[in-house]
């Protein structure tokens, strides 16, 4: 990274980011990786090191970074243990709908924990039934006086197990699609409200990825986000506009992490009596590695700076990041195990993990075969609007 292009505040968030997560993060990631348990340890030492809060407005307790700020925290973490990256992350996913479209009260009753790193939130739109074809979902919403009985069950809820919080997005308004649907906070000890299933996962492991489970769940009316019906769809697609950059930076930051270690193994490992760095077929695989993680971090921090410079138009920009930050990582982090040979296949060496945990970049926040149409589609309005 060239410094001037950023500012103090991102050079030093960036320098505390990576310091954590060399000296807490990695030593312990392939433990958590094996017990596919949650890393309470590593979150008491991101709020004990002032980094819970990034993206939260001053005026709600955080540090009042934009999303490259929290781009440049999350890459840093995912070098050390992608599980580790995401299970930040999704504290952002969680509370952008809040910052996007709560009303002034919701966002002084519920951000400032969050910015502490006292409460930790989830996002629930995935079903089992309504993945990528969100408007589809089957949770209902049905008000009764002064709350809403929440009827329904949520698929792929990253960090639902451990989260005090939870941005659940059901239907209030049924026959209207995606007009109709609204989205709530919902407090964990909220009685109707239970973690079912935990996926026992490829990767990012020690992030747990549940079911949840809304069984006659009573939801105060002051929990509506916005306080009005029918803005839920519309507040997922702008937190997941501003949110997939995270993931990108998430996918930068394992593939940068297993080119560190392969560009290390490869000086160390010794064959025909010299370093296997020395051969040129090494040394082209190391190059275009080098230069994929370089041009799709470009993208990313692109991105994220015109979402933080109020762009309307972002969606777009922000699945190309996504789309090419993933695949590059999905690659990278490929060639890395080739690179250590046998031993890239064996749990002896972490580059394995990387792999296994770049896999999911390419699958949640938006597949990227729906990221490449959300971009074709875009090309084409714009063409349209040209010709006319």
């Amino acid at each position: 990274m060239v410094d001037d292009l950023y500012t103090a505040q991102q050079i030093d968030l960036r320098a505390r980011a990576r310091d954590l997560a060399e000296t807490v993060m990695r030593p312990v990631a392939g433990k958590y990786d094996v017990e596919q348990t949650y890393p309470w340890e590593v979150q008491q030492a991101i709020k004990h090191a002032g980094l819970s809060g990034v993206w939260i407005p001053k005026a709600y307790g955080g540090l009042g970074g934009g999303v490259l700020d929290l781009c440049l925290v999350v890459e840093e973490f995912s070098r050390a243990c992608g599980g580790m990256g995401v299970g930040y992350a999704v504290n952002a996913l969680g509370s952008f709908p809040i910052l996007v479209g709560g009303t002034d009260e919701q966002k002084e009753r519920w951000l400032p924990p969050i910015a502490a790193g006292d409460k930790l939130i989830a996002f629930g739109l995935s079903e089992k039934d309504a993945g990528s074809d969100a408007g589809s979902m089957a949770t209902r919403a049905a008000k009764d006086g002064d709350v809403y009985v929440l009827q329904g069950e949520k698929k792929w809820n990253t960090g639902g197990a451990v989260a005090s919080f939870n941005t659940i997005f059901a239907v209030t308004q049924p026959g209207r699609g995606a007009r109709g649907i609204s989205a709530f906070v919902v407090e964990k000890d909220t009685p109707g409200y239970r973690v079912g299933k935990h996926e026992d996962k490829m990767g990012i492991r020690c992030v747990p990825v549940v079911e949840i489970h809304l069984e006659d769940c009573r939801v105060p009316v002051r929990n509506l986000l916005g306080g009005e019906e029918g803005h839920g769809f519309k507040h997922a697609m702008v937190t997941l506009d501003r949110a997939r950059p995270g993931v990108a930076a998430q996918a930068i930051g394992l593939a940068q992490g297993a080119l560190d270690l392969a560009i290390a193994y490869t000086h160390e490992r010794k064959q025909f009596g010299q370093s296997i760095s020395s051969f040129q077929g090494i040394q082209w695989m190391l190059a275009d590695m080098a230069t994929q993680v370089e041009a799709a971090r470009a993208l990313v921090h692109h991105a994220a700076r015109a979402i933080d410079a109020g762009h309307k138009h972002i969606t777009k920009l922000s699945a190309m990041c996504k789309v090419m930050a993933t695949d590059v990582a999905m690659k990278v982090t490929t060639d890395a195990v080739q690179l250590f040979g046998g031993y890239g296949y064996c749990k002896d060496y972490p580059v394995e993990k990387y792999m296994r945990d770049a896999k999911i970049t390419q699958i949640y926040e938006g597949t990227n075969q729906i990221q490449r149409l959300v971009i074709a589609r875009s090309l084409l309005r714009e063409a349209a609007g040209a010709g006319g």
